[in-house]
C-alpha cells in the first residue's frame, strides 16, 4: 500500500477506457424467473490506457533530453507489476464540492469521505487535498483526515460532534487507489528515442463491502 502517484505524461492517447465492474449472482428457475443477488455496494473500476508516444533522450539536436519512457518504465517496476498499490487521478472524476458526508447525532465525530459522480455515491479512501469541512454550512475549523496508507483511510475526525440533524459536508480532491492488472507490460520502440505502450491496465482497490 504505497502513496506513490501515477505520473502524468503528455504521450497518453485519447483512448482511455474506464470500466465499472460489479458482482451479481443470478439464480434462474426452470420457468426462467430470476433471483439476483448483488454482492457489492459499489464497484471496482478498471482503466485501460494507451501511450502513443513516450520519448527518451535527445531526439533532435539542441533539444532537452526527454525522460517520459524512463518515468513510466521505472514507475511500473517500482510497483513490482501488480504487487504494490498506487494512486491515480481520474481526469473527470477527482473532485467534489459541498459533498454530503452525513448528519450529526450529537455524539459522532468521525465521518467517512464520500464522492458522488453522476448521482452515484461511494466511499473515498484516498483524499488528496481536503480544503473545507462544513457543519451546517459553516467551516468547522478543527478537523483531521486519515490518508491512504493509514488504518482508516478517508476518515474525517471533527474536533467536536455536530448536533443532531446538522449536516456535515466537505470540499476536496481525491485519487483512486489502484494496482496494475498484469505483471508484465510491453514497451515498444518504433523509432530512435520513441516508444509506445499499446495497453496499460490498472484496477481499483476496494475496501469494505
Amino acid at each position: 500500500m504505497t502513496t506513490s502517484v501515477f505520473p502524468s505524461l503528455i504521450g497518453l492517447g485519447w483512448s482511455v477506457d474506464r470500466t465499472p465492474m460489479w458482482s451479481t449472482r443470478i439464480q434462474q428457475s426452470v420457468s426462467g424467473a430470476e433471483v439476483r443477488i448483488q454482492d457489492q455496494t459499489f464497484p471496482r473500476y478498471q482503466w485501460d490506457l494507451v501511450y502513443d508516444l513516450l520519448r527518451q533522450g535527445v531526439i533532435h539536436v539542441g533539444d532537452a533530453a526527454w525522460t517520459e519512457h524512463q518515468q513510466l518504465f521505472g514507475f511500473y517496476n517500482l510497483m513490482g507489476g501488480s504487487a504494490q498499490s498506487f494512486l491515480y487521478e481520474s481526469d473527470e472524476d477527482h473532485q467534489v464540492t459541498g459533498q454530503l458526508l452525513g448528519t450529526g447525532d450529537g455524539s459522532t465525530k468521525t465521518f467517512q469521505l464520500i464522492t458522488s459522480y453522476g448521482g452515484f455515491a461511494q466511499p473515498c479512501y484516498a483524499p488528496h487535498v481536503v480544503s473545507h469541512v462544513y457543519v451546517n454550512g459553516v467551516d468547522s475549523g478543527g478537523w483531521s483526515v486519515a490518508n491512504w496508507g493509514s488504518t482508516t483511510p478517508g476518515l474525517v475526525t471533527l474536533a467536536s460532534a455536530p448536533a443532531a440533524g446538522q449536516s456535515v459536508t466537505a470540499d476536496f480532491t481525491y485519487y483512486y487507489p489502484v494496482r496494475f492488472v498484469d505483471d508484465q507490460c510491453k514497451f515498444s520502440k518504433f523509432a530512435k528515442g520513441m516508444y509506445e505502450v499499446k495497453q496499460l491496465s490498472f484496477i481499483s482497490i476496494k475496501l469494505g463491502a
